[in-house]
C-alpha cells in the first residue's frame, strides 16, 4: 500500500511554513532516543500555535496545558525542547498535513504497550492507518513503511509477522490539530501584561526585584573580565527521517538525551517564565555562561537547567552545553578473559518463585521478638499514635485472638515498646516472611526477605579498570529478570508485570572491600532483597520491575549520571544500605 499523508518539511529558519493561501494542519513533533519524530496531542500542538503567533522567537511552557509535560520547554528560536530538571535537549519540528486526514478530523490510532497503556503511533503511520479504514480494507501491511506489523480492522488489533504476537488497537476522536493558512505573521516583542505601574507581587516578579541588582553586577563583572561571547551558531535544519513506530518512550515519561550529541555544542537559551503579569522580557544583553557541561568538573544537568532557569527569570540570557555521554559499558570482552571473582564461589545465582511461609501466624512471630511489658510509660505508641497506657488505635479494626488492645511489648534488642495489636497489623499489612522491623530505628530481627521477581544474577571479572581504581580489575555483575505474572506478595496479584531494562549491567572494583559488597549483594539476592515490584520513578510507568534501595553502579567508564565512577565513598554507602535491609556479615555469623 503507497504511503499517504507523508508531512512536508518546508526549509527556513527553523520554522517550517505551508505555501502562501494553501491549508495545512499543523503537527508539532519531537525526536526520540530511536530518532523517531513523536507527535505532540492537538491540544499541545494549538498551545505552541498560539505562542508562536505572539513571538517566533520565544519559548513555550508547555506545562500550562499539560500536567505530565510540567518539566519541559520548547525554545522556538533554537527548535529544541527543554527539560528543566535534567538539562535534556530534544530536536522539534512543526509539519504540516492535508486537512482532510486523520489529524485534521482530530483522529488518534493508539496501539496498547506492555503496561496497559495506550501509546499514539507516529503521524504518518497513523494517516496511513486511518485512510485504510476509511476505505474499509480489512487489513493493512506497514511493511511498505519498514515494520512488520499487520493491522487486523474486524478485530482491531496489530501482529507482529515475525512472533505473531497481537497488540489491541484502538481509534479515538480528539481534538483536530491547528489549521493554518499561508505564513505566520512577524515575530512581536513578548508580551508583557498590562502595566499600572504598581509592581507586580506574583513570586516570579518578586524574584526579579529581588535580584535583579546583583543579575546587573554579575553581568558588569563578566564584561570587564571575560572575553566577548562567541556567536550563536545557527538552529539545526528541521528535517530528519519521518516518524515511525513509537519505541517504549511516551508523552509522560523521562526523555533520554538525544543520540545527535555532536549536534548543536553550544546553545544560548532564553526561558520566559509565566507570571500573574505575563511572560518575562530577558534583556538583549550577552549570554552568561552557566557552565561549560563538556570540560572538567561536571555539573549535573538538573542543576544547570535549574540555574538557568532562576537567570532568565532574572532577565539573564543563559548559555547552556550540552553534557557529554556516559559510558555505560566496557570495551568488548572475549569469553576467555571473563573469569571467576577470587574468594566468591560459582558465577551464577537463580532465583525461583518462593512461596509465603504458612507455618507462623503474626502472633507467634510478634510475641517472638517481644517482651511483655507490665507498666508502660505515658508515652505515644509511634504506629497508632493513641498512647501506651491506654489501648491500640487497632481496637475495633483488627482482632486476633490472645492479643488483647491493651497489650504492650518492647522489642529485644533496640528497647522501643509498642501496642502488640499494632505490630501486628503492620506485620500483616507487609511481606509476612517471618522477620520483623522496628519501625522506629529499623531494627531487623529475623531473616529479612523480600518480592523480587525470578531471576538470574552472574558475577566474573573482566580485564578492565573503573575510574578511580587504575590497578584493579572490574567485577561485572549482569541481572536478568523475565515479565511474568504477579505473585500474591507483589501489588496485583494474577496481573502481569513487565521487566525494563534487562539485563542491567553493574560494576564493582576487584579489591577487598568491592568482593565484600558482592559477597554480600549475592545474599541480597538470594533474599529477593535487589529488586521488587512497583512504579518506576523514572517513567511512571507502575507493575514494572524496580530497583528496591540498594544503589548500584550502572556506568562504567564515567559519572556523569551519578551512577558510575569515580566515587569515593559509593562502597561504604552500599554497604549501609546492606545494612538496613539486614544484610551484613555480622548478621550472617550471628
Amino acid at each position: 500500500m503507497s504511503r499517504p499523508g507523508q508531512g512536508v518539511m518546508m526549509p527556513g529558519s527553523g520554522l517550517g511554513f505551508p505555501p502562501q493561501n494553501v491549508a495545512r494542519v499543523v503537527v508539532w513533533e519531537w525526536l526520540n532516543e530511536h530518532s523517531r519524530w513523536r507527535p505532540y496531542t492537538a491540544t499541545v500542538c494549538h498551545h505552541i500555535e498560539n505562542v508562536l503567533k505572539e513571538d517566533a522567537r520565544g519559548s513555550v511552557v508547555l506545562g500550562q496545558v499539560d500536567a505530565q509535560l510540567v518539566p519541559y520547554i520548547i525554545d522556538l528560536q533554537s527548535m529544541h525542547q527543554f527539560r528543566q530538571d535534567t538539562g535534556t535537549m530534544r530536536p522539534v519540528r512543526r509539519n504540516f498535513y492535508d486537512p482532510s486526514s486523520a489529524p485534521g478530523k482530530g483522529i488518534v490510532w493508539e496501539w496498547e504497550n506492555d503496561g496497559g497503556a495506550w501509546t499514539a503511533y507516529d503521524m504518518d503511520i497513523c494517516i496511513t492507518i486511518q485512510n485504510a479504514y476509511e476505505k474499509q480494507h480489512p487489513w493493512l501491511d506497514l511493511s511498505s513503511l519498514g515494520f512488520c506489523y499487520l493491522i487486523y480492522f474486524n478485530s482491531m488489533s496489530q501482529m507482529n509477522r515475525q512472533t505473531r504476537r497481537r497488540r489491541r488497537l484502538r481509534r479515538r476522536l480528539d481534538l483536530a490539530y491547528p489549521l493554518t493558512v499561508g505564513s505566520i505573521p512577524k515575530s512581536q516583542s513578548w508580551p508583557v501584561g498590562a502595566s499600572s505601574g504598581q509592581p507586580c507581587s506574583c513570586q516570579q516578579c518578586l524574584l526579579v526585584n529581588s535580584t535583579r541588582a546583583a543579575s546587573n553586577a554579575i553581568l558588569a563583572s563578566q564584561r570587564r573580565k571575560a572575553p566577548p561571547a562567541p556567536p550563536q551558531p545557527p538552529p539545526p535544519p528541521p528535517g530528519g527521517p519521518p516518524g515511525a513506530l513509537a519505541g517504549q518512550a511516551q508523552r509522560g515519561q523521562s526523555m533520554p538525551r538525544s543520540q545527535n550529541a555532536n549536534q548543536d555544542p553550544l546553545i544560548f537559551w532564553c526561558v520566559g517564565l509565566q507570571s500573574s503579569c505575563g511572560l518575562f522580557s530577558p534583556l538583549r544583553v550577552p549570554a552568561l555562561p552557566v557552565k561549560n557541561l563538556n570540560g572538567t568538573g561536571p555539573v549535573h544537568p538538573a542543576l544547570a537547567g535549574m540555574t538557568g532557569i532562576l537567570l532568565c527569570a532574572a532577565g539573564l540570557p543563559v548559555c547552556l552545553t550540552r553534557a557529554p555521554k556516559p559510558i555505560l559499558h566496557p570495551p568488548p570482552v572475549s569469553k576467555s578473559d571473563v573469569k571467576p571473582v577470587p574468594g566468591v564461589p560459582g558465577l551464577c545465582r537463580k532465583t525461583k518463585k518462593k512461596h509465603l511461609k504458612k507455618s507462623k501466624n503474626p502472633e507467634d512471630v510478634v510475641r517472638r521478638y517481644m517482651q511483655k511489658v507490665k507498666n508502660p510509660p505515658d508515652e505515644d505508641c509511634t504506629i497508632c499514635m493513641e498512647r501506651l497506657v491506654t489501648a491500640s488505635g487497632y481496637e475495633g479494626v483488627l482482632r486476633h485472638k490472645g492479643v488483647r488492645p491493651e497489650l504492650v511489648g518492647r522489642l529485644g534488642r533496640c528497647g522501643h515498646m509498642y501496642h502488640l495489636l499494632c505490630l501486628v497489623a503492620m506485620y500483616s499489612n507487609g511481606n509476612k516472611d517471618g522477620s520483623l522491623q522496628c519501625p522506629t530505628c529499623k531494627a531487623i530481627y529475623g531473616e529479612k526477605t523480600g518480592t523480587q521477581p525470578p531471576g538470574k544474577m552472574e558475577f566474573h571479572l573482566i580485564p578492565h579498570s573503573l575510574p578511580g581504581f587504575a590497578d584493579t580489575q572490574t567485577i561485572r555483575i549482569v541481572y536478568d529478570i523475565p515479565t511474568g505474572i504477579q505473585g500474591p506478595e507483589h501489588p496485583n496479584p494474577g496481573k502481569k508485570f513487565t521487566a525494563r531494562g534487562f539485563p542491567r549491567h553493574c560494576y564493582l572494583p576487584n579489591n577487598e572491600k568491592g568482593r565484600k559488597v558482592l559477597r554480600l549483594l549475592i545474599t541480597a539476592w538470594e533474599r529477593r532483597l535487589i529488586f521488587t515490584i512497583g512504579t518506576s520513578n523514572t517513567t511512571g510507568e507502575s507493575d514494572t520491575v524496580v530497583w528496591n534501595e540498594i544503589h548500584h553502579k550502572t556506568e562504567f567508564g564515567s559519572n556523569l549520571t551519578g551512577h558510575g565512577y569515580p566515587d569515593a565513598s559509593y562502597l561504604d554507602n552500599v554497604l549501609a544500605e546492606l545494612t538496613a535491609q539486614g544484610v551484613s556479615e555480622a548478621a550472617a555469623k550471628a
